[in-house]
């Protein structure tokens, strides 16, 4: 697949469920942190994987990475990444805190862990809705390594590193606390193709 061909169409389908997830992801934050949480319109895109730390800034950048693998009518992977600056933002508006956390404890890890599953399972309902397609997301697992380490994983797994990615780019503040966090759906290719032809463009 030509990832410039992709038409406006898809394009437009892919932002409509970036914007459902996100509205979705925002009220599930606001309802666990109990405060208002403003989220950007996401950024949506189709990458090829080789691409991926290009987005992340570099394969040496040290990220916290969250792992989800997807099954039901589509097989994949599911990651959602973020720079350390913006993971202790997110710590720091789940526990109340001041800005004043640089380093990522094991209380931290798991808070972390949750407010993955909230994004990544909002996402994929929103894909679900849309597609007609049973998805289920797996528990997640954390790690914090450089960029090019954390997709090594699904990059071993797929065995080639060609594959098409859904990007979404999420946003969202509450007070002083900012957080971009990158949300990258890796389905296998038969897989991508399946939601392209649930979706109508192929």
């Amino acid at each position: 697949m030509d990832i410039n061909n992709i038409n406006s169409m898809l394009l437009d389908i892919l932002k409509e469920i970036g914007n459902i997830g996100s509205g979705n992801a925002a009220t599930a934050l606001a309802s666990m942190i109990d405060k208002k949480i403003d989220m950007e319109v996401p950024q949506v895109k189709i990458l090829e994987f080789k691409d991926v730390t290009d987005i992340l800034g570099g394969a040496e950048i040290p990220v916290a990475g969250i792992y989800f693998e997807l099954s039901g009518d589509i097989d994949g992977n599911i990651m959602f990444i973020l720079n350390l600056e913006s993971a202790c933002n997110l710590v720091n508006m789940l526990f109340n805190r001041e800005n004043t956390k640089t380093e990522l404890e094991d209380m931290d890890l798991s808070a972390l862990s949750e407010v993955g599953n909230i994004l990544a399972a909002s996402y994929v309902n929103s894909l679900s809705n849309l597609t007609s397609l049973t998805l289920k997301i797996s528990i997640p697992s954390i790690s914090i390594d450089m960029a090019g380490a954390i997709l090594s994983v699904p990059a071993i797994e797929f065995g080639q590193i060609a594959d098409n990615v859904l990007f979404i780019e999420t946003q969202f503040e509450e007070g002083n606390n900012k957080v971009i966090g990158d949300l990258f759906l890796i389905p296998k290719m038969d897989s991508f193709n399946k939601i392209l032809q649930k979706l109508g463009v192929m």
